[in-house]
């Protein structure tokens, strides 16, 4: 598996971002996130948010995840 591509979970989280921005105009809450995508632990959903911004397929303006926004 190569570290350049998502996995199937980051993909997963992309689409709630996604979905939730169209809606809603911000980023979802790492709770919301975790709802939607199966994670129970807050610190397993930002570990994701981490990685995916590492990929530079989202960033975030602020300390706060619901500032993020998808791209660099």
């Amino acid at each position: 598996m190569s570290t350049d591509a998502p996995t199937d979970r980051q993909v997963q989280i992309l689409r709630t971002i996604r979905h939730w921005i169209a809606g809603h105009g911000e980023g979802p809450s790492i709770r919301h996130i975790g709802e939607r995508v199966g994670l129970s632990s807050s610190n397993s959903v930002a570990y994701q948010l981490d990685r995916l911004e590492d990929l530079g397929l989202i960033s975030r303006t602020g300390r706060r995840w619901r500032s993020c926004r998808l791209g660099p």
